[in-house]
């Protein structure tokens, strides 16, 4: 596959790069960024996916989470995608919460979305092809982390395909998509008007369907962020995965909302957790 550089730069002692390649899955040119460690140069290392929220790209979390020291002194690869495919579609920029930068990490199936618009399928199979044929990251050792939408992703992703992930968190995630204005608005577009459709990504119900993960979730949830009530709704994943024996730690942080200085604050406490998953036997 070919895979164009388009810029690198030194970091932490390892090399923080952005790349662009044409992907099968999206059949568009997309983008991901890619930090490798300064263990990387002694041979592979383990990977740990970043899934960004609406509005984002490949370039939001590698610059404003401040992840990257933490990455070098645990010796773990990130890898960000974009969050969309970069196609111009009817009504892709109609608004903010669907469309360009808003794939909700799915596989469509509606017109004119399907042809281009599988971003679960670019995580979960292609993205791990071209980090193992391009970079010295283990994907046998991979975990997945994501915030707002892209925590959604991520554990609907882990959740689906936990033979793939051996770690788990999220940042404020949208734990029940069907039951926010975010996921119903999603899932009509790309994935129709039917329902029963759009439980194969939604967190809590696939958590009821008998889904786990090993090793835990781990969830940081701001207090004061104005989409906790109406679109996050952690207490219903927590209530699933209470009632399914799933582990899962929530931490609600007094007075945080919803952006990067919220992450930046508890980045290396999810990155420990990672680590910890990730680098044992």
């Amino acid at each position: 596959m070919l895979l164009a550089t388009i810029s690198q730069h030194a970091c932490f002692g390892g090399v923080l790069g952005y790349y662009q390649h044409r992907s099968q899955a999206n059949n568009c040119d997309m983008r991901f960024a890619v930090y490798s460690p300064p263990q990387a140069a002694a041979g592979p290392v383990p990977v740990l996916y970043y899934l960004a929220g609406l509005t984002c790209t490949e370039e939001t979390f590698v610059t404003k989470a401040g992840a990257l020291e933490h990455a070098a002194r645990h010796g773990l690869m990130l890898v960000a995608p974009d969050t969309s495919p970069r196609v111009a579609l009817p009504g892709d920029r109609e608004s903010w919460d669907f469309g360009i930068a808003a794939g909700f990490y799915v596989n469509a199936t509606q017109a004119p979305w399907a042809s281009h618009y599988r971003m679960y399928s670019y995580v979960v199979d292609e993205l791990p092809s071209i980090i193992a044929g391009n970079f010295k990251g283990n994907i046998a050792r991979s975990g997945i982390m994501g915030h707002s939408m892209g925590g959604h992703g991520a554990l609907t992703i882990a959740l689906k395909n936990p033979e793939k992930y051996r770690s788990l968190s999220a940042f404020a995630p949208i734990c029940a998509p069907i039951q926010s204005q975010w996921g119903q608005k999603a899932f009509t577009g790309y994935l129709g008007a039917y329902r029963a459709d759009w439980s194969q990504y939604d967190a809590t119900e696939l958590v009821k369907a008998g889904h786990k993960v090993a090793g835990g979730i781990l969830i940081d949830q701001g207090t004061t962020d104005k989409f906790l009530a109406e679109q996050l709704k952690p207490g219903l994943l927590v209530a699933a995965c209470e009632a399914a024996g799933q582990e899962i730690h929530l931490q609600m942080r007094e007075g945080y909302d919803h952006g990067y200085f919220f992450i930046q604050s508890f980045i290396a406490q999810h990155l420990k957790f990672h680590a910890e998953r990730l680098l044992g036997a």
